[in-house]
């Protein structure tokens, strides 16, 4: 008998005739004999429609019930779960992310997990029944209920799968496996059969919507096999492990892009010790994260330096820098949106000279103009208008060797074994 968690994502259980799917699916997985431990997330588009709700009422509504308010997703999807697959004649037991033992840091909306105690999921796997936990959410020591930050089902489910020495974690969601890059972009997008944990936490981080970076770097830290499959077929995922082979030589294993990037650039800032530490360290204050950081040369003891963040979090940079401007004197402040970052992937490239060149050479051929340029010993990440993207993502992803002549596997009804 082997221990499965299985994590279902929000497409996967987006309605009705779809949550008796997976009803079936995971009692199939006992049937196997098995002891089986299911993660959910929201339904469908309900955490956004939560959000759209809380802003009708309230446009910046306190972080304490926001989160108070978003774990009702989860708890829906758990409880309608748990009642299909007493329909279908067996045991389920449903709990929220604090009855399953998931202790959290007190920050509200992106909440770290301290600490796991599933007893309660543990007493209900000897009873045999099959355990639903709610994703994404959890408690602090305080007694105050805390969310994981969106998509942190995935982490949910890797942390439990932890916690509870499971066999195996499956994230099932509607595409098949991990492909080359999105499938939805790129129609001969390349299934993988295996990825290291490193060339998918890059591929994570880098705004492949798959897995949650933080589930990537939990199931390295604890060796968790981690397979992502569909919930529509029964197709063979992609595991994920600590070292991967090299699929056919390829030096690239996937391009990853992200939509969601913006640029600030300090024009004409004084050039002295302190400047960069003043800037950031009054963003880092705020909790907005910033990534790529280009500074331009001195002329005239001044410089000139951008850097991107998220975009939805590029007006409340603007307001800090702009709060600092008394203690740091600068000409002028600029921003863009319109832009989208793209990022090639692969544990080859560190033993492979010109894989960069290749990639600036490939985006030129598509008279696109490259803004900013960041590397990483597996990764270069190019930031481009995003008007470009689909364009130089098909151009890249053939120039690399990962076009396919199969069809990607994306949604569509379930095939029965």
């Amino acid at each position: 008998m082997s221990l499965y968690v299985m994590k279902f994502g929000g497409s996967s259980v987006g309605d009705t005739e779809r949550m008796q799917r997976v009803a079936r699916r995971i009692v199939e997985k006992q049937d196997e004999g098995h002891q089986v431990v299911v993660v959910v997330s929201a339904m469908g588009d309900t955490t956004d429609d939560l959000i759209d709700q809380s802003k009708l009422l309230n446009e910046h509504p306190p972080a304490r019930e926001m989160d108070m308010l978003m774990t009702t997703g989860e708890q829906i999807s758990m409880s309608l779960l748990a009642m299909s697959i007493h329909r279908l004649g067996r045991e389920a037991v449903s709990y929220t992310g604090w009855q399953a033992g998931f202790r959290t840091e007190a920050v509200h909306g992106k909440a770290r997990i301290t600490d796991i105690t599933p007893i309660r999921v543990q007493k209900a796997l000897e009873q045999g029944k099959i355990v639903i936990v709610a994703g994404f959410q959890g408690m602090t020591e305080e007694g105050e209920i805390t969310t994981l930050g969106r998509g942190g089902s995935d982490t949910t489910a890797v942390a439990l799968a932890a916690a509870v020495h499971a066999d195996v974690c499956e994230i099932y969601t509607d595409v098949d496996g991990i492909y080359s890059t999105d499938p939805r972009v790129v129609k001969c997008a390349r299934k993988l059969q295996e990825i290291s944990y490193d060339e998918m936490l890059e591929l994570a981080n880098l705004g492949a919507a798959v897995l949650h970076p933080r589930a990537v770097e939990y199931a390295k830290h604890n060796d968790v096999k981690l397979v992502v499959r569909s919930s529509f077929n029964y197709n063979e995922g992609t595991v994920v492990k600590e070292e991967a082979s090299m699929e056919q030589g390829a030096v690239v294993s996937g391009i990853a892009f992200d939509k969601n990037v913006a640029r600030i650039s300090i024009l004409g800032v004084s050039d002295y010790p302190g400047v960069l530490a003043k800037v950031f360290g009054a963003l880092a204050q705020e909790g907005i994260d910033v990534d790529i950081i280009v500074q331009s040369g001195v002329q005239n003891g001044e410089a000139d330096f951008s850097f991107t963040i998220s975009r939805d979090e590029s007006e409340r940079a603007l307001a800090v820098i702009e709060g600092i401007r008394s203690e740091l004197p600068f000409r002028e402040v600029t921003s863009e949106v319109n832009l989208v970052k793209v990022s090639i992937v692969g544990a080859g490239m560190v033993s492979h000279p010109g894989v960069a060149a290749q990639m600036f050479d490939v985006i030129s051929k598509q008279e696109v103009s490259i803004k900013m340029v960041s590397t990483s010993e597996i990764k270069v990440s190019c930031v481009i208008e995003s008007s470009n993207l689909e364009g130089v993502v098909r151009a890249l992803h053939t120039a690399y060797g990962l076009d396919t002549t199969e069809q990607a596997s994306v949604g569509g009804p379930q095939v029965r074994r």
